[in-house]
């Protein structure tokens, strides 16, 4: 079996999540461009900008009954979360909001229908 990436899984997910999950306004799920490669002169623009390391790849700024938004990090059957990502999933949940890792596309699917129904 061939182990999907990062990349995949997340494709994947959004080809996907829009046709099962209707009800979500199509502006607020979305995905952050944080963890990519760039020339050092762009991460230093972008830095200067605002990003910070450690942002979950995609959010639903959307609350429910008991969250104020989900954060969904997607990793590789193997991929480990790292310590930016660590602080960052600590912060966000002392701040009311949900951060779930997901390692397919169909989790990540069922993560929002569970937290839809909050």
């Amino acid at each position: 079996m061939i182990q999907q990436t990062e990349t995949d899984i997340q494709t994947e997910f959004f080809l996907k999540v829009r046709l099962v999950i209707k009800e979500i306004p199509a502006k607020l799920l979305y995905h952050i461009p944080n963890g990519e490669y760039r020339a050092e002169r762009v991460g230093s623009k972008l830095k200067r900008m605002g990003v910070v390391c450690g942002v979950p790849d995609v959010v639903l700024a959307l609350p429910n009954k008991s969250y104020h938004s989900l954060y969904i990090e997607f990793k590789s059957y193997k991929g480990k979360q790292s310590k930016e990502q660590i602080e960052f999933q600590m912060q966000a949940e002392k701040a009311g909001s949900k951060y779930v890792i997901c390692r397919n596309a169909y989790d990540a699917i069922r993560e929002i229908r569970e937290y839809l129904k909050n």
